[in-house]
């Protein structure tokens, strides 16, 4: 699949072919959806929360004796029974939201969430950016694409780059990224993704999919020689 590059002023200078292995992927809707749910998940804190026996200010002091009064059995002022005690079985400050997905999955769905933008032809690339910080020239770069300005943009760098951040920082829904932190949550919520060609082979490299081969280790060879045959001699020895 070959998308269109773009040079720094916005004029179409050629192509480039996407990887395979990443633009190419299956579309698998309900891993992208695993996904992205375990993002928001992560990143989700717990707000509310009610004060338990603990966080209550009081005296643990029993209020009065257990038998004798007629009256019911009390506790200290703390109890979730009396007025301005805790409360019981009430949400807790310490949930913990944090879910879990083995790195195969994580990167199916990168891969998948990758090629879906790419069917949709929301991807375009961007040859390079000078080393020059102005928000109006990044604005005459993006208007010259086709890009929807307004709409979320994710301009996708093989390093870091400062200037392309400085110039972009002002501006609405244009968001920079590193390419190693690409994710399906920013991926699929992008109307369009501009990766620097740069970018793109970086990817193949992190993302490729080149597994090393394992290499067998063999067992350790017994030792032989003079102290093989000085321990045959201490056991002859003995018996």
């Amino acid at each position: 699949m070959n998308i269109d590059v773009y040079t720094a002023t916005g004029t179409k200078k050629g192509t480039v072919a996407l990887p395979k292995e990443l633009f190419e992927a299956p579309v698998n809707e309900g891993l992208m959806h695993q996904a992205v749910v375990r993002q928001q998940s992560n990143k989700r804190k717990s707000i509310s929360f009610v004060k338990r026996r603990g966080d209550i200010q009081g005296s643990t002091r029993k209020l009065f004796q257990q038998k004798g009064t007629g009256r019911a059995r009390r506790g200290s002022v703390r109890s979730p029974i009396l007025r301005g005690g805790s409360k019981s079985f009430g949400p807790s400050k310490l949930a913990n939201y944090v879910k879990g997905m083995p790195k195969k999955m994580r990167r199916a769905s990168l891969f998948s969430a990758l090629s879906a933008q790419a069917k949709n032809g929301t991807i375009v690339a961007l040859e390079s950016y000078p080393d020059k910080i102005s928000t109006s020239e990044a604005v005459k770069m993006l208007q010259k694409m086709p890009v929807n300005l307004g709409r979320k943009i994710v301009i996708v760098t093989p390093d870091k780059h400062a200037h392309l951040c400085l110039s972009t920082g002002n501006l609405h829904a244009v968001e920079t990224v590193m390419v190693q932190y690409l994710n399906p949550e920013l991926v699929l919520g992008a109307s369009h993704l501009v990766f620097m060609v740069d970018a793109i082979k970086k990817a193949e490299e992190i993302f490729g999919g080149k597994t090393e081969e394992k290499v067998e280790k063999k067992p350790a060879a017994r030792p032989t020689g003079s102290s093989g045959q000085a321990k045959k001699a201490t056991t002859t020895a003995k018996k």
